[in-house]
């Protein structure tokens, strides 16, 4: 079977987003340039992990590597919504994260979800990795990008206001509010 890996290296424009509405949103990673456009679908959790993740790459790159790293993005950076048309390329399994020392780059690597793969993935790399007999599979299509530090902090910004922006957390048990009402495990499920 073939697979594709989808290359940005580096990519026009590379960000999480969202399609529908609050409780019942589809989150996706979009990457443009070259005149291409993909979209990969994968879970709340995973854009969340992502931003953690890449956050403690950049201060493990600045520590060890003297990388100099751009201060916070403001609020105004890019809130545009995802690019149409929004097309699944894949959903993703697992994501992979890497700094290339030798280009002061940060690369990402989503990989789709095989047929036995159940839980969600999120593993640090520096640019020398072996083989490792828990890699995925090679056969399972990829999306790869090479951010430098400041576009890695944009994306990090955006993922982060794109996660907050769903529904508010109960503040009894931190579960979602629906529009609708809540039936809040801490009230005995009586509607809040």
């Amino acid at each position: 079977m073939t697979h594709q890996v989808h290359a940005f290296e580096p990519p026009e424009r590379f960000v999480a987003g969202t399609v529908g509405p609050p409780g019942e949103r589809t989150f996706f990673l979009q990457a443009r340039g070259g005149g291409r456009l993909v979209s990969v679908a994968l879970e709340k959790v995973q854009v969340s992990l992502l931003a953690e993740k890449l956050e403690e790459l950049l201060s493990e790159a600045q520590r060890r590597f003297g990388v100099q790293l751009p201060e916070a993005i403001p609020v105004t950076g890019d809130n545009d919504p995802l690019d149409t048309p929004v097309d699944e390329e894949f959903r993703v399994g697992t994501l992979g994260l890497a700094f290339d020392v030798d280009t002061a780059t940060v690369v990402i690597e989503a990989i789709a979800a095989g047929e036995t793969e159940v839980e969600v993935e999120l593993g640090d790399a520096d640019d020398d990795t072996d083989e490792d007999p828990d890699e995925p599979d090679e056969d399972l299509d990829r999306l790869r990008v090479r951010l430098t530090p400041e576009a890695t902090r944009a994306f990090i910004e955006r993922a982060r206001r794109v996660v907050n922006a769903g529904r508010p957390p109960c503040p009894l048990c931190g579960q979602p509010l629906d529009p609708a009402g809540h039936l809040c495990p801490r009230h005995n499920g009586y509607h809040r």
